[in-house]
């Protein structure tokens, strides 16, 4: 690091901007996936992909390739080429948007490099952080090659791996970020360490996370199509066809009920878990960045849980659901938020200080 110019605060916008891309990139997918447009583009050109389809010509090829594949042979036979335009350039602007965050992310990386902006260990985490981001993009190669070969609709699985994935990077870069704007304080707040209050934030972090694959799972299988009633299912608390797959395990990954039941449970589990941990407020000295996160974390939870009742009795509403993938971004930037200030005091930033009363 320059020393004659140790403020992160450039470095933190860049990165805060960087993962504001990430979400509305989440999004933009969300609305791919629903809007069933993900098998649209058939090929994979990270260079001249950039360039969609100019002339008629242009168009009339691109919409030849797309007759080829199975999505159009068995769903879509009959399309018009402007009914195919319209999927094709959801789809299109999904891709276009990651090369812009790829350049968003590298060119200010390289400019931060050169002026030595960087010290090792930070340059370390960017450096992997752009890593991820690459493997990101093959990951959704792959994830649509998945629904180019025999059947019309892409894996389940990919979908999870490629949302799990963009998350990650986006819980990643927020970390790192918050890690620079602590160390720009010149005054380090003190904050008791509560372990207790720690292992229940990472404790309901472990859980949003199940929920997040178990949402990605629901997206992929259209498993919200189904049982479009709260709290019960069409009248059951437990539907009929949940565990009717054997063995019982394949349930959890391949029964539609099973896992709109899984998705129900774990958002029913995890608010339940936000609220006790945000009960801790009255029980233990937290410091105020503390209870800003878990206010906002609570906030957050309240409105995802409201949003997917929602989108359930509605039959799955594109602006709503799209709502809910935004708002899920949120609930984890805000669970993350709580885990870093309530990890363990780090010697080189806080004095020593007394354990929360209770744990």
């Amino acid at each position: 690091m320059n020393q004659s110019n140790p403020s992160y605060r450039g470095i933190i916008v860049w990165l805060m901007i960087v993962c504001a891309l990430i979400i509305l990139m989440v999004v933009v997918g969300g609305i791919t996936r629903l809007t069933d447009s993900g098998l649209s583009m058939v090929d994979w050109r990270p260079i001249m992909g950039v360039i969609p389809p100019l002339t008629e010509a242009d168009w009339l090829k691109t919409f030849a390739m797309y007759q080829q594949y199975p999505e159009y042979l068995e769903l879509n036979r009959g399309m018009s080429l402007e009914d195919f335009k319209s999927i094709f350039y959801w789809e299109y602007g999904h891709r276009l948007l990651g090369r812009v965050l790829g350049l968003v992310y590298l060119i200010p990386f390289l400019v931060f490099w050169v002026r030595q902006r960087l010290d090792k260990p930070l340059l370390k985490k960017l450096g992997f952080a752009f890593f991820l981001g690459a493997l990101q993009g093959l990951m959704g190669w792959y994830m649509v090659m998945s629904g180019l070969v025999d059947e019309p609709r892409v894996s389940h699985y990919r979908l999870a791996a490629h949302l799990g994935l963009a998350l990650g990077i986006l819980a990643y870069l927020f970390w790192v970020a918050m890690d620079l704007v602590e160390r720009d304080k010149a005054n380090k707040p003190l904050k008791p360490d509560c372990p207790g209050m720690r292992k229940l934030a990472l404790f309901t972090t472990l859980l949003l996370s199940l929920q997040i694959m178990f949402g990605a799972f629901t997206a992929g299988l259209h498993a919200g199509w189904g049982y479009n009633t709260f709290p019960t299912m069409n009248g059951e608390w437990i539907a009929a066809a949940v565990g009717e797959l054997s063995p019982f395990w394949l349930n959890l990954f391949e029964s539609t009920a099973s896992i709109q039941f899984m998705h129900r449970l774990l958002g029913t589990l995890l608010l339940v878990s936000v609220c006790i941990l945000w009960l801790g407020i009255f029980t233990r000295p937290v410091a105020d960045g503390q209870k800003v996160g878990l206010h906002l974390l609570l906030a957050s939870v309240i409105v995802q849980y409201a949003l997917g009742v929602y989108i359930l009795v509605n039959v799955v509403p594109l602006v709503g659901a799209s709502l809910h993938q935004a708002v899920a971004c949120l609930v984890l930037l805000a669970a993350i938020y709580v885990n870093f200030q309530f990890r363990k005091p780090a010697p080189d930033l806080y004095p020593p200080e007394s354990k929360c009363a209770g744990g």
